[in-house]
Formats: structure tokens, C-alpha cells, sequence
């Protein structure tokens, strides 16, 4: 049967896909680009693309944080119920009041779930918005000495396939974590160590960082979210290691090091001087 990926062009849901069609597994890449189209801005686009399938990964754009989430998943998952899928697996966030409310939803169905619940992924650093920052080589953001125990996004995609494909995971609420805390000083530093170049870490006032966002372009929607991470669910309250990776594959979540390590690449960019 088709395995249905949302968000399949995402950090975490284009790494699933890709695992699963490696498996052998039918997949249906669900995005605004795939056949047939999906928008979570687009309600009628949502019954077409669960059709036929029997089972489906919610990644929901841009966060569970957002408004209109929890509604959203609240009608993806009765049609899914109504399209005959059995098993759902949910990404949610660690400390978000709404991502919690999306997981009741889903746990209250009539579908076998599995909840992925995860801090902050190692690759907004290599992949996401933090990219930037770090090939010019210095990182400006309000997160102070918080600390935060970054999960790798290739751990989260091992334990959703392991969730879709394989028994003994349904019903479980996995916290998805890495192995230590870490500040996004300390973040930062370690690349600067695998990278060898000269990485530079300023935090400063939230409402200056939001400021300079919205002064920038950023959308009104995107800057409240950027608000919120950094003035709520950065406040101390996820300083803690989950143990989600060992529980459901029955190995070590990967370390940062090691990530900054493997992905030296990335920002190697500006790593030579311009001639």
C-alpha cells in the first residue's frame, strides 16, 4: 500500500520519502509540486492526495505553533479515517502548547498513531536559516544561554520509517532528541571546530531581532513565530534529554559533533578568502 508524505520536500519529510522508496515502499510525495498537488493553504487539495493510501507522515508548514494548526490536523486526520489510511505518524514540537493540542487530535482518531516529538533540528543550521548567518560567519540571535538538546533530522526520518513500516510503535509518543545540551553558543563553536574557520556567536534582545525581521520583509505570520520560539519554547523548558531515538530504534540519537563533523561541507562556502 502508498505511504503518503506531507511536506515531502521538507528537511524531514524528503528524507522519509526517500528512505521508504529505498525500502521498496509505494510512496506519494505530498507537496504543492506533487501529483496530485497538496497545500495545507488549500483545504480541497487534502482529500485527493490520501486517496489510496495507507498510511501518512504530517509534517504541517510552517509550525504546529501557528493558528488554524490544530484545525488543520483535526480535518486531515478525519479524512484520512474517511479514505480507509491506518496508520499516522505526526511531527510535532517539544514545549508547544498548540503542537501538544495537535497530538490529542490525533491520539483521540480512530487511526494506529505514532507521535514524533522533537527539539530543534541540527540542520536549520546546515540547511535552514541559520545557513546564511554562518557562511558570513557570524550568527546573530536572541536565544541568550538557553539550552537545547539539537536532534538530528536523519534520526527523526529513521524513527518515522521505523513507525510507518514496522510494528511496535503505535500508540508511542517518542521525545526526539539529541544525546546533550547544548546553547547555540556552544552550537556554534563546534562548527567553527569542524570547519576551521573563524565562526563568531552575538546574542541579543528579542524585540531588536524581531524588528530587524519585519524591517528586512519578513512576513507578519513568519515574525510572529520567530517571537514565540524564541520568547516561549526557548525559555529553559526543553533543557532536557528525551531518550525517543534509543527507545524505538535501540541506538544513541546522533551527537553534534558528529553532525558538524559530517556536514563540514555546508559551510565550507566561505571558507577560502575571495582572490
Amino acid at each position: 500500500m502508498t505511504t503518503l508524505v506531507l511536506g515531502a520536500n521538507g528537511k524531514t519529510g524528503r528524507r522519509v520519502a526517500d528512505r521508504l522508496t529505498a525500502r521498496g515502499v509505494p510512496v506519494r510525495r505530498g507537496s504543492r509540486s506533487g501529483t496530485p498537488a497538496f497545500d495545507w493553504a488549500a483545504p480541497a487539495t487534502w482529500a485527493p492526495v490520501l486517496a489510496g493510501t495507507d498510511a501518512v507522515y504530517v509534517s504541517y508548514y510552517p509550525d504546529l505553533a501557528v493558528p488554524g494548526a490544530v484545525a488543520a490536523v483535526r480535518e486531515l486526520t478525519s479524512l484520512a479515517e474517511q479514505a480507509g489510511v491506518r496508520r499516522l505518524v505526526l511531527l510535532s514540537g517539544r514545549g508547544e502548547a498548540e503542537a501538544q493540542a495537535a497530538e490529542d487530535v490525533v491520539r483521540e482518531g480512530g487511526l494506529d498513531w505514532t507521535v514524533v516529538r522533537c527539539s530543534w533540528f541540527n540542520q536549520n543550521f546546515s540547511e535552514g536559516y541559520l545557513l546564511d548567518p554562518l557562511l558570513g560567519g557570524h550568527v546573530v540571535l536572541p536565544a541568550g544561554a538557553v539550552t537545547e538538546p539539537f536532534v538530528d533530522v536523519d534520526d527523526i526520518a529513521d524513527v518515522a520509517v521505523a513507525a510507518l513500516t514496522e510494528p511496535g510503535h503505535d500508540g508511542k509518543t517518542y521525545e526526539m532528541t539529541g544525546p546533550r545540551l547544548l546553547t547555540f553558543a556552544d552550537a556554534v563553536a563546534e562548527i567553527a571546530e569542524a570547519t576551521g574557520r573563524p565562526l563568531t556567536y552575538e546574542p541579543v534582545d528579542l524585540d531588536a531581532y524581531v524588528e530587524a525581521a519585519a524591517a528586512h520583509g519578513e512576513p507578519e505570520d513568519v515574525v510572529g513565530l520567530m517571537r514565540y520560539l524564541f520568547g516561549e519554547v526557548l525559555d529553559g523548558r526543553n533543557a532536557w534529554v528525551g531518550d525517543g531515538v534509543e527507545q524505538a530504534l535501540g541506538r544513541p540519537a546522533k551527537d553534534f559533533t558528529a553532525f558538524a563533523r559530517d556536514n563540514r561541507a555546508a559551510w565550507q562556502a566561505a571558507a577560502q578568502p575571495a582572490r
